[in-house]
């Protein structure tokens, strides 16, 4: 695959659009003047320490007392030269010191140090009786300025001067050198012929295919729009839940347009340099330009296109972020209606979002990506085991029924954990067990080694029997489907309950079920033993959390009525510490909170106090089994098993 000067892989178009100039020709890079001018620097530096430096023969220190008395005593001292309190000199003739270490190496320098107690009359005797020749040097420096500059500052002033060219250089090149790489983008290229991914890889989310099948054939005929005045959006806006194929998504509509692929995380952009974001940004919409057909891709767009509303900050931390955002909707505006270029972001948080990048003529088009339906599951369990060996006795309408809630990503980790543990079973094929077995690993956790006592076997089988009884005698509860006590994750037992089909909103009777089925457990612990137990901690942070949204954003409170009193996640107080409604407000919905579950608490205990029998036959056969189906459990309890709808 070519590419251009700046590295960057650039693929042609089918209609020959985006193909390089290879015959222009490349600038010429100026180095003789570089080159000189370091080789320059280095001769002068080189030369002043050659002229300035020490000679080569090596100065011994020797101790003033004895031995350099004895020396000048003895007439081995030729002469001296003091700075202060401190003698170098010349020996007449070459000695070793220490004398008995024969490594030491002969030299006639020597230095010393004149203790400041001595008396110099008695040193100035004993040198003039042996004819010393005395010299002194001034306490203060001599050196040149030229020359202490040179020493002191000429590898510094060398590495200045390299900096500055080597920066000169860049910005003259077009921001192709070492400081210019700051600004170029990081986003990766991917080659039209290297798209494996179209639309019959994605499943489970035909309307989003569907709005943008309008944007793959944009990109494969411009010509087709723009001949009637018609524009197409710059910008399409994949919003939805983690896992639901939204980056899958653009890949399949780059692969359905063979259109070139431009892929970057948002936080890509910043550094911690100010100005280096909008420099990528123009970087690689320039890229995308030139390799049009091509897409955007923008994942996480949220990490800088977060509302600028409130955002102040005193230390300017949010200055990169905000000048990245408003390149990206410069970039975004000054898009022709012929430039075959789409730019698609996803963001698990749509409402966020600066309003000005969702105005139109810039991410005017939202696609929102919604989690699949029953049917949708099981065309995407199909693509996923599309290379795994299934057995005949694998039914994905079943497993699709059993798994409400999952997303794309899910069903995709459902089906490799199935062919996982079947390869750990030796089995040729995957079978229905390992599908089952996968998914309570998935929703329930995978079971610890941990060994229970007789009392918390006894305890945790009273309180999961709680949970379950009260979900089969409430008739607005999710049906009971299975029970276990064996340890998972951070439970001690698990009871699941799941509906029979999707479920887009609950009323009042539903979450009020909710609330009475959490508490399940623990309430069957104070009718049983009379004292409670950490073990309800998970089970009273969800039932609070439903009841405090029941009251405070889904209006279901009669005193507090149809007002939102609990922020939301996008919104919230400017400074911490204050609060959008009044202390009396707040007051109110603590007090009906705690209502709707003192009530809760107060018919779950008369259930299960006079349901006791049932609780303690579900108790018995949940301890001597440790994981009852749904069936099972129905028929331990006596009652009626549940029909799906």
């Amino acid at each position: 695959m070519p590419r251009d000067k700046g590295g960057w892989q650039v693929a042609p178009a089918p209609d020959g659009r985006g193909t390089p100039d290879h015959h222009k020709p490349a600038p010429p890079h100026r180095l003789r003047g570089f080159w000189l001018f370091v080789v320059g620097l280095l001769l002068i530096n080189w030369l002043s320490v050659l002229v300035l430096a020490p000679s080569a023969q090596l100065r011994v220190t020797v101790p003033f007392s004895p031995y350099f008395l004895e020396q000048v005593g003895a007439g081995h001292v030729k002469s001296i030269s003091t700075k202060g309190d401190e003698v170098e000199g010349t020996f007449t003739r070459k000695l070793r010191y220490p004398a008995n270490d024969r490594k030491a190496t002969p030299t006639t320098l020597f230095s010393s140090q004149v203790p400041a107690f001595w008396d110099n009359r008695e040193l100035t005797a004993l040198l003039r009786s042996k004819d010393v020749e005395v010299n002194a040097e001034s306490t203060t420096s001599s050196t040149s300025l030229l020359t202490e500059i040179l020493l002191g500052f000429g590898p510094t002033l060398l590495l200045v001067g390299v900096f500055v060219l080597i920066a000169r250089r860049s910005m003259a090149g077009g921001g192709m050198g070492a400081l210019g790489g700051f600004g170029q983008s990081k986003a990766r290229r991917v080659d039209p012929e290297k798209i494996r991914v179209t639309f019959d890889d994605v499943a489970g989310i035909d309307e989003a295919k569907a709005e943008l099948s309008e944007i793959v054939d944009f990109l494969r005929s411009p010509d087709r729009y723009v001949r009637l005045g018609g524009r197409m959006p710059h910008g399409v806006l994949l919003s939805g839940a983690p896992g639901t194929g939204k980056t899958l998504l653009a890949r399949a509509v780059a692969g359905e347009a063979h259109a070139a692929f431009f892929s970057i995380a948002a936080s890509e952009f910043i550094e911690a340099i100010v100005g280096v974001g909008a420099s990528r940004v123009r970087d690689l919409f320039a890229k995308a330009k030139q390799a049009a057909p091509a897409i955007i891709f923008i994942d996480e767009l949220d990490a800088i296109g977060r509302s600028r509303q409130g955002s102040a900050s005193v230390t300017g931390a949010n200055d990169e972020r905000e000048q990245t955002l408003d390149q990206i909707l410069t970039e975004m505006d000054g898009f022709e209606s012929e430039q075959a270029v789409i730019v698609l972001g996803a963001t698990n948080r749509p409402e966020i979002l600066d309003p000005a990048l969702l105005r139109a003529g810039r991410f005017d088009r939202r696609v929102a990506v919604q989690p699949p339906d029953r049917d949708g599951r099981e065309q995407i369990l199909k693509v996923h085991t599309r290379s795994i060996p299934l057995a005949a006795n694998v039914d994905l309408g079943v497993i699709a029924a059993s798994t409400p809630g999952m997303v794309g990503a899910d069903l995709a980790n459902l089906a490799n954990e199935a062919a996982l543990l079947a390869a750990r079973r030796d089995r040729d094929q995957v079978e229905m067990a390992d599908f089952t077995d996968s998914l309570e690993k998935l929703m329930l956790g995978s079971p610890r080694g941990t060994v229970l006592s007789d009392e918390d076997r006894e305890r945790t089988a009273y309180h999961e029997s709680g949970h379950a009884l009260v979900g089969m005698l409430t008739p607005d509860a999710d049906p009971v489907r299975k029970i276990s006590i064996i340890p998972r994750g951070m439970a001690l037992g698990v009871t699941l309950s799941t509906p029979d089909a999707d479920r887009v909103s609950y009323s009042r009777e539903d979450l009020e079920a909710k609330i009475r089925v959490a508490l399940g457990g623990r309430v069957a612990e104070e009718v049983v033993y009379g004292k409670l137990t950490t073990g309800a901690e998970s089970d009273i942070e969800q039932l609070t959390q439903i009841a405090r949204h029941m009251v405070g954003r889904w209006g279901m409170s009669d005193k507090i009525g149809p007002i939102a009193v609990l922020p939301s996640d996008a919104s919230g107080p400017f400074f911490p510490g204050t609060s959008e409604t009044s202390a009396d407000t707040q007051r109110l919905l603590d007090e009906e909170v705690r209502r709707l579950v003192d009530e809760a608490h107060t018919d779950v205990t008369r259930l299960l106090t006079e349901n006791r029998d049932k609780l303690n036959t579900l108790m018995q056969a949940l301890l001597a089994a440790e994981t009852l189906d749904g069936a099972d459990a129905y028929a331990a309890a006596g009652l009626t098993a549940h029909q799906p709808t």
